[in-house]
């Protein structure tokens, strides 16, 4: 099975990395200055417990994906449309892609634009780019993904990669856990610029992170989706489950100047709760003032 890797961020070259050492044949596509340093030497794998580098073939031309049964799409949300727009020029029939990125709107959108079968996955892994063609791992890297025969053979092959998968029934529950996690970290680690293990006054930011997790459950009602914990034990599982040393992602975007996905985390929440008439007063201060970051940073 060859895989290609449409968005080459933390996210992408963590499974890709983890798919290479297996033995698999992988292609990264990437912006250009990571795909040279990829080239040269080679993905620079670090994690606590090793440092070591990871060959794997790395491009910026979007046809390479012609080759791959799998294409992991692991752009952000703000780029999902443009990938779509791109991959259906080139992608085989025959190919599976599967959606490694935050939010929950990122599936529906491939499967509206491709042929190809679409999976799903919920994303559990800490990592980031601490340089061209240089990942830092802080821990996880499991997925849920649906169910389905495409899937299942999916499933077969990651685990033999040593990623851990879960195959869900309703992979719509797993998506929104991860939406509401990323809802209740994201934006207070951007706005502080800190891990959780770093953010002081815990007690009153874990009000807070509650506040945001029953607005997020509210919301996920109205969708037909419930969880299987209560607010307070959702807020134990984000501090016992993000490693340490974890920027959000939200915040490492802030933190490099770009845009962030905002609007596909507390702006979702936010946006389908204005639709229903449930009061979200929590996310939409977090939406607001991350927008604001952002502004203030493009001036």
């Amino acid at each position: 099975m060859r895989f290609a890797v449409f968005g080459a961020g933390a996210v992408g070259c963590y499974f890709g990395a983890m798919l290479a050492r297996a033995g698999y044949e992988v292609v990264l596509i990437g912006r250009a200055r990571h795909v040279f340093a990829i080239s040269q030497r080679g993905l620079r794998f670090q994690t606590p417990e090793s440092d070591e580098l990871v060959s794997m073939k790395a491009t910026t031309d979007v046809s390479a994906v012609a080759c791959a049964d799998v294409v992991f799409v692991c752009t952000k949300s703000t780029g999902t449309l443009e990938a779509a727009t791109h991959l259906r020029e080139v992608l085989p029939s025959h190919s599976i892609v599967v959606s490694l990125q935050n939010g929950i709107e990122n599936a529906p959108l491939l499967r509206e634009r491709l042929k190809q079968p679409v999976i799903a996955a919920a994303v559990y892994v800490a990592a980031e780019m601490a340089g061209d063609g240089h990942l830092l791992h802080h821990g996880r890297g499991d997925l849920v993904i649906d169910d389905s025969p495409e899937a299942r053979r999916l499933a077969a092959v990651l685990h033999e990669a040593a990623i851990p998968v879960q195959i869900s029934p309703d992979v719509n529950v797993a998506l929104w856990r991860k939406l509401t996690l990323n809802c209740a970290y994201n934006a207070i680690s951007a706005i502080l610029m800190q891990a959780l293990e770093a953010m002081p006054l815990r007690d009153i930011l874990r009000r807070t992170m509650s506040d945001i997790v029953e607005e997020c459950f509210a919301v996920a009602a109205t969708e037909g989706v419930t969880f299987k914990e209560n607010v307070s034990e959702f807020v134990g599982e984000i501090e016992r489950t993000i490693p340490p040393g974890q920027l959000s992602s939200t915040a490492q975007d802030l933190g490099r100047g770009k845009a962030s996905e905002i609007d596909y985390l507390n702006g979702t929440v936010v946006r389908l709760a204005t639709e229903r008439g449930i009061p979200v007063p929590a996310n939409r201060t977090l939406y607001t003032l991350v927008k604001m970051l952002e502004a203030n940073a493009a001036h």
